[in-house]
C-alpha cells in the first residue's frame, strides 16, 4: 500500500535553531526530493517573506518530476473575509497545486492564541479550506495541537476536523505540534479518529519527548497513509519526524511502498547533500543514514559480520545507499585488521602480520591514538608493518615562532622547516595563519621541489582534543587533521604532550599518505631508526 510522502524540509525544517536556506538553496534541496521519490513539497509560508516568494516564483519555471509544490499558510484572520485575508491570497499567488493550511484544534488556542470563541474558530477553519477548494487547490489541512486539544477536549477537536472536512479537505492532518503525545496515545487516538472520517488521515510529529518517528510508525499503523516529516529531522526545537528513518521503517520493516529500490538506495545521499546546502553537521549516530549505523569496532562483533551479516545489522546498509565500516580501535581483534586491510588492498599474513598490527594498534591507543577517524594514519600503519616505506621525507629539526602585537592583536605565525629527501636536504621559511597554517605551508613548500604535485593539497580541518586534562599544561593532546585534494579528503593522527608535535605527526602522515596514493611505496624497506623517525 502506498504511503503518501509529504516533505516540510523548507519550511518547519527551517524553523530548526541554526538552519538557515536560501531561495537557490531551497530549490536545490527541492530537486533532489523530487528525484527521491517525494510526493509532496511543502516549499514555505509565501506570505512570511519574500524569500519563501522568491522560491515558488522560480519552482514555477521548473519541471518536477514526481513531485507536487505545497505553500503553507494558516486560515484566515478573524474579522476579515477568505477574499481579505493576505494570507489566503498569497497561497493563490504561489501558484501552487497543494496548499496546507493549519488551524486550532485545541480549545486553549482558539480562546487564548487567537482570542476567538469556539464557534468563530469552526468558520475560521470552514471558510477558509472551502474558499481555497473553490479556486482548484488540493487543500492539506493541517489540525495544529491535534492530540494535545484531543486529550483536553475530544468532542470539540473532532469537531474542527470536521469543519475541515465537510468543507472539502484533501487530507486530514494530525499533529503533535508540542511532541509530547506517547506512541500508545497517538495509536488509540488515531485509531478513534479513523472510525469517525472517510477523508484521509495524515500524520505530523515533533521530537520533544524523542518519539516523532515511533509516533509517526503508530500513527501509520492505525491508518494513516499521509506521512510528514523532514530530512535528517530538523525541525522547530528538538526537530521533527526524520523521514531518513520513517521511509525505510515503513518500506522494508512494514511492507509499505515509499519509494522505488533504487530512490531508497538514495536515501543516504539525500541525507548528507541536505546537511551540506544546510551547512550543519551530520550526526554519526543517525539511523539507516549516520556514519556509524553500520559501523563494528568489537572484534566479537565483525567476526559474526564477516560470515553472515545479520548477526549484527538488521538490513543490509546498500538498501538505504549506506555502507559497512569495521572500526579500528583497542577492541579490535585480527577479524577487524583483515576487513580493513582487504577494504585496502592489502594482504596480511594470518600469523604474523595481523598479530603485529593487532597489538602495535592496542599500544598505540594506549597512548591515546584513535585510528577511528584516521584512517590514512591507520593504512600508513599498516604498510610500514608489511615492510613497505612510505617516509618519503623525514624531519631534520622544526621550529615555529609567533608573535601578537598588543595593540593591533596581530598574530604572526613563522615555521622553519629542515627536510631530507633521499639525499638531498631541503631548509625553507613560510608564514601562516596560526603556527599550524605555518608548519603546513613550510611543509608543502619544502615538498615541492621534489613532488610538483601540491598545489591542491590543503589542509582542510585541525581538531585538537585534550586527553587527560588532569594534568593540566602537561596533558597530552590528539590532532586530527583533514586534507583535501578536490576530489577526496583524508584523516590522520597525532599524539604528544606537545602541541606541535603531534601536529607535526598529524600533518607528516597527511602528505605522506597522499604521496603514497599519487605514487605507490617507495622501492626500499625503512630500517629501524627510519621508522622511529616516522613516528617524530
Amino acid at each position: 500500500m502506498k504511503i503518501e510522502l509529504f516533505d516540510t524540509t523548507l519550511r518547519d525544517g527551517t524553523q530548526g535553531e541554526h538552519v538557515t536556506l536560501t531561495a537557490d538553496d531551497k530549490l536545490r534541496i527541492a530537486q533532489r526530493l523530487d528525484a527521491f521519490g517525494i510526493d509532496v513539497i511543502e516549499g514555505g509560508w509565501p506570505g512570511s517573506n519574500p524569500k519563501d516568494k522568491a522560491f515558488f516564483e522560480r519552482a514555477r519555471d521548473v519541471a518536477w518530476q514526481h513531485a507536487q509544490i505545497c505553500a503553507f499558510g494558516s486560515t484566515r484572520r478573524a474579522g476579515l473575509a477568505p477574499e481579505d485575508d493576505p494570507n489566503l491570497q498569497a497561497l493563490l499567488e504561489a501558484q501552487t497545486p497543494v496548499v496546507s493550511i493549519f488551524g486550532k484544534s485545541w480549545t486553549l488556542h482558539a480562546r487564548v492564541a487567537l482570542g476567538v470563541s469556539l464557534e468563530e474558530n469552526l468558520e475560521l477553519i470552514a471558510s477558509s479550506v472551502a474558499y481555497l477548494k473553490a479556486h482548484g487547490r488540493r487543500v492539506i489541512y493541517d489540525a495544529e495541537h491535534f492530540f494535545d486539544g484531543y486529550q483536553d477536549d475530544p468532542v470539540y477537536a473532532l469537531e474542527t476536523l470536521r469543519a475541515a472536512a465537510e468543507a472539502g479537505a484533501d487530507v486530514l492532518v494530525l499533529c503533535d505540534t508540542n511532541g509530547g503525545t506517547l506512541p500508545s496515545e497517538v495509536y488509540r487516538i488515531v485509531g478513534e479518529v479513523r472510525r469517525q472520517f472517510d477523508v484521509p488521515l495524515g500524520i505530523h510529529t515533533h521530537n520533544d519527548a524523542g518519539c516523532a518517528v515511533a509516533n509517526t510508525i503508530m500513527a501509520v499503523a492505525a491508518g494513516v497513509r499521509h506521512v510528514q516529516g523532514t530530512i535528517n529531522g530538523i525541525g522547530e526545537r528538538c526537530g521533527n519526524a526524520d523521514l531518513c528513518a520513517v521511509i525505510p521503517n515503513l518500506q522494508l520493516k512494514m511492507g509499505f511502498y515509499c519509494v522505488s529500490e533504487e530512490q531508497l538506495a538514495q536515501l543516504t545521499d539525500l541525507s548528507r547533500f541536505v546537511n551540506e546546502v544546510a551547512n550543519l553537521a551530520p550526526i554519526d549516530r543517525a539511523p539507516y543514514v549516520g556514519r556509524s549505523a553500520f559501523a563494528h569496532k568489537g572484534g566479537v562483533h565483525v567476526s559474526a559480520v564477516l560470515k553472515d551479516p545479520r548477526a549484527y545489522e538488521h538490513i543490509l546498509p546498500e538498501k538505504v545507499g549506506n555502507r559497512r565500516r569495521v572500526l579500528v580501535s583497542d577492541l579490535a581483534g585480527k577479524s577487524n585488521i583483515h576487513y580493513k586491510a582487504a577494504e585496502l588492498g592489502i594482504e596480511l599474513t594470518e600469523n604474523d602480520e595481523a598479530r603485529q598490527a593487532v597489538q602495535r594498534i592496542k599500544e598505540l591507543e594506549h597512548l591515546g591514538y584513535e585510528f577511528q577517524g584516521a584512517e590514512a594514519s591507520f593504512e600508513l600503519l599498516l604498510r610500514t608493518i608489511k615492510g613497505e616505506d612510505t617516509r618519503f621525507f623525514t624531519l631534520e629539526r622544526l621550529r615555529v615562532r609567533t608573535e601578537i602585537d598588543k595593540e593591533g592583536g596581530f598574530c604572526y605565525a613563522e615555521a622553519t622547516l629542515a627536510l631530507r629527501v633521499g639525499t638531498e636536504r631541503e631548509l625553507v621559511v613560510a608564514e601562516g595563519n596560526g603556527p599550524v597554517d605555518a608548519l603546513s605551508n613550510a611543509l608543502r613548500k619544502a615538498l615541492r621541489r621534489f613532488y610538483p604535485d601540491f598545489d591542491q593539497v590543503h589542509l582542510s580541518d585541525y581538531k585538537v582534543r585534550v586527553l587527560n586534562s588532569d594534568d593540566g599544561t602537561a596533558a597530552a593532546v590528539r590532532v586530527l587533521i583533514e586534507h583535501r585534494d578536490g576530489e577526496h579528503r583524508w584523516h590522520t593522527v597525532g599524539v604528544s604532550t606537545n602541541i606541535l608535535e603531534a601536529s607535526w605527526q598529524a600533518l607528516a602522515d597527511g602528505i605522506r599518505y597522499y604521496l603514497l596514493r599519487r605514487r605507490g611505496p617507495l622501492a626500499s624497506a625503512p630500517d629501524e631508526a627510519a621508522l622511529a623517525a616516522q613516528r617524530t
